[in-house]
């Protein structure tokens, strides 16, 4: 959930489903916001559970766009038999390798899917629909970071890693590094917060692919010629928030997520005519949802 990629209300969801995640933090919530000393008790997440969500996003009908259209927001999180899995911008991940380096740090690493259709459809702009619509990509590869809990207080943690993922569908064909950095804290027993930041980097053939005007896309559309080259094309943040409607984050059940969002393009993502002609460098997007944790 620290890529922009994670940008959506289920990340807000994800977030409260995060925490507690086990005894001792939970533990210490109970003591925290429940006014009493710690004790023991059973959580819905100590075991198998489930977050299942449906929302609304509005954001940039392509990468670069100055138009935006309203997607659905399906979404899944959870953890079986001690394998957890969190979204993705229109895919998921999953800690397969989970060790921790010391009481407060904590490695994972597992592999990441997901889909990317980039001008694919609702393309609003009659320019760029001209230029011709691409294909979606598949992305598949790798996820690893390190989180760091107990940073500021006995029940926050901070997220640091990356995806990297590359195009097995033969749309774009090359590769996207996408790290990022995420803070969560419960702000009470059944709210949480959290703030994300991130950049995406891509190689030539992601870049040519997305943000070059070819001769005959130029024909088609009107718009001057452009080669992209490899390079970082976004970079954001996000702020997301998560309430569980009866007040407590240890008995799952149904909450809300909603999240605020900037990115902007750079390098010859941002140069290139789709965003400096017909669209805009700086990229909004909101979103909001319902979930059920089990």
């Amino acid at each position: 959930m620290h890529r922009i990629v994670a940008s959506t209300a289920i990340f807000a969801l994800s977030l409260l489903a995060a925490l507690p995640t086990n005894a001792q933090d939970t533990q210490e919530a109970q003591a925290l916001f429940g006014g009493t000393e710690p004790r023991d008790t059973e959580t819905v997440f100590d075991d198998t559970w489930l977050a299942i969500g449906f929302g609304v996003r509005i954001n940039s009908s392509y990468d670069g766009s100055d138009d935006y259209v309203t997607y659905a927001l399906p979404a899944l999180a959870g953890s079986i038999e001690g394998i957890e899995f969190s979204p993705r911008a229109a895919g998921l991940a999953v800690t397969l390798l989970e060790t921790d380096l010391s009481r407060n740090v904590e490695f994972t690493a597992g592999p990441v899917g997901r889909l990317r259709a980039n001008r694919v459809r609702k393309i609003k702009d009659p320019v760029v629909a001209a230029a011709g619509k691409l294909d979606t990509a598949v992305e598949l590869g790798v996820d690893m970071g390190l989180t760091f809990k107990r940073v500021l207080t006995k029940y926050d943690r901070i997220s640091i890693g990356t995806d990297v993922r590359w195009d097995v569908a033969g749309a774009h064909s090359g590769f996207v590094l996408d790290p990022g950095i995420a803070y969560r804290t419960p702000l009470s027993r059944g709210i949480v917060l959290g703030l994300s930041a991130g950049g995406q980097y891509a190689d030539g053939e992601y870049m040519r692919y997305y943000y070059s005007v070819t001769p005959i896309q130029s024909a088609g559309s009107g718009l001057p010629q452009f080669s992209a080259n490899a390079g970082w094309f976004k970079a954001g943040g996000a702020v997301a928030l998560g309430v569980d409607l009866d007040g407590n984050l240890d008995n799952g059940g149904f909450v809300l997520g909603v999240l605020a969002g900037y990115s902007r393009m750079l390098g010859d993502a941002a140069r290139s005519p789709y965003t400096s002609i017909r669209g805009d460098a700086d990229q909004f997007h909101v979103a909001g949802g319902v979930g059920f944790i089990f």
